[in-house]
């Protein structure tokens, strides 16, 4: 008899971790079911718009690609002055060259080294450039804009190709981050914030103000536009050192060898960029289609921290194409901070969306918080409460809600951000029909 006794304790050992196992997976499954119930119910009474969203999800994943940016960064890295094999006659070059150059304040003079460059591009980056040149129909409107109001040559904004490929979410071996490859105390420098949550490094339009009013000052320093770029690659610093050593010669192409390695690349290469987008047609360069363009989206001011996945859920936009559009932040979170204000920015046919739903919206996101892992101690709580213990005081708070003409349970759920199932238990409701003029008891 002792010994069915000690096999059946040992066998109920055995099943206690299953069972546990069991019971948290259905608890798990009833959240899962309830949180989804909750978000078709609420989508069902969405206002609807008659745009729709074009995502082309190839081009999507193109722009969050890094691949340009590592492919460019090397071929700064190992710039050389050594002949490229390309068909392209040096006289037609130096005309063209010539024509560049009386537009631009840059000093766009033909030599060996910039033919050298430019040749290498065509040969070995081509289809990078017909990439390149869709993503710049979404940034080159936000640079220009950003650099009209500095007063910063618009040439400018082919920087932002050679610095980062046009991705925000760039980082250099050195920690140099953004379109503009910002370093962090740099970044700081200029007011962009960067925390947990944020790092407006990212940010399209904040980085690129800050980066003009950094080559404003560089350009006072300076006056030539040229050495602006040298010591935005390689620091003021070191453009000095190399003027000093040069004798004074104030010329890039003049004091380039005195320079680091990276920048003596990194001023053809930059020239190069502005060739092939001038001349793309001529070297049979297609641009690809951009499916997104910078004056087809719009922001909103975001009231209760969201997370993009709730965003993406609710409005359905690829969390890929809301992590594009809003590269500033780190976590795919939009905080809510006091006295700081934090925007999202939307295509413009789901900018109506939101805002034409924004109540139900933030219901949701208050529902989903809700449902979030409670501390051991608060759940403690909890449960001597429901076990009914005479020295532990109530934490749910319950309130009435007395039914009017055209409520329904759905509106009233999202009301109070419960569920529909939670009302009708609470109330002992077994159907849809609500008589009116009743009292609805709510728990929260």
């Amino acid at each position: 008899m002792k010994t069915k006794n000690i096999t059946l304790y040992f066998y109920i050992l055995f099943l206690i971790p299953f069972f546990t196992q069991a019971v948290a997976q259905n608890k798990v499954a009833k959240v899962k079911d309830n949180n989804t119930f909750y978000l078709d119910s609420i989508k069902k009474t969405f206002v609807k718009n008659k745009m729709t969203a074009r995502v082309d999800s190839l081009w999507m994943k193109e722009l969050t690609s890094l691949d340009n940016f590592n492919a460019f960064s090397t071929d700064i890295e190992n710039i050389t002055d050594q002949k490229v094999d390309l068909e392209l006659p040096t006289e037609l070059l130096k005309a063209r060259l010539a024509e560049m150059n009386s537009k631009s304040p840059f000093n766009i003079e033909y030599n060996e080294q910039l033919e050298n460059v430019i040749k290498s591009f065509l040969k070995y980056r081509k289809k990078s450039f017909g990439r390149l040149m869709a993503i710049s129909e979404y940034y080159f409107p936000l640079f220009e804009e950003a650099l009209t109001k500095e007063n910063i040559p618009l040439e400018i904004k082919y920087l932002a190709v050679v610095e980062s490929a046009l991705n925000p979410k760039a980082v250099s071996k050195m920690g140099a981050t953004g379109l503009w490859q910002f370093m962090y105390h740099t970044g700081k420098q200029y007011k962009l914030k960067i925390d947990s949550y944020v790092d407006e490094r990212h940010d399209p339009l904040k980085s690129t103000e800050a980066a003009a009013k950094y080559m404003t000052s560089m350009y006072k320093a300076f006056g030539d536009w040229d050495l602006v770029l040298a010591a935005y690659n390689s620091g003021p610093g070191n453009v000095s050192k190399a003027i000093n050593r040069s004798g004074g010669q104030r010329n890039y192409w003049n004091i380039r060898k005195q320079l680091p390695k990276e920048t003596q690349g990194y001023i053809p290469a930059f020239l190069a960029t502005m060739y092939l987008y001038e001349y793309h047609a001529e070297h049979g360069i297609k641009p690809e289609k951009a499916l997104v363009k910078h004056f087809a989206t719009d922001t909103i001011m975001i009231k209760k921290k969201m997370s993009f996945k709730q965003i993406s859920d609710l409005i359905d936009i690829p969390i890929a194409q809301l992590e594009l559009l809003n590269p500033s932040y780190k976590l795919n979170v939009i905080p809510v901070y006091d006295n700081q204000n934090h925007y999202l920015r939307l295509p413009q046919d789901k900018i109506a969306v939101f805002t034409s739903n924004e109540d139900k919206i933030y219901a949701y996101a208050a529902h989903q918080s809700g449902l979030r892992e409670k501390p051991l101690y608060t759940s403690m709580a909890i449960a001597a409460v429901n076990t009914g213990s005479k020295n532990t005081k109530t934490i749910d708070k319950t309130t009435y809600y007395t039914i009017k003409k055209g409520d329904t349970l759905g509106s009233i759920a999202r009301k109070y951000a419960v569920s529909v199932s939670d009302l009708k238990k609470w109330n002992k409701i077994n159907g849809d029909m609500l008589a009116l003029g009743k009292n609805l008891k709510v728990t929260k």
